[in-house]
């Protein structure tokens, strides 16, 4: 993988976290600590999996997050 290919990933990782926490803070509230560090330090599999469960979770717990 180029330098560019790796930046561009990552970068859409970043994305894709701070919309997810968005959407969270907007259904459940603000998020604590521990989620938030979470979050910015999973791999795009595991933000996949959250992104997945946010529409039918009923609670940040439900989400399955550290």
């Amino acid at each position: 993988m180029t330098t560019a290919n790796r930046l561009r990933t990552e970068g859409r990782a970043e994305g894709q976290v701070e919309v997810l926490m968005q959407l969270m803070a907007e259904k459940f509230g603000p998020l604590p600590a521990r989620v938030v560090d979470a979050m910015r330090g999973a791999n795009q599999d595991q933000l996949s999996v959250w992104t997945g469960r946010l529409l039918s979770a009923k609670t940040l717990d439900d989400l399955g997050i550290a």
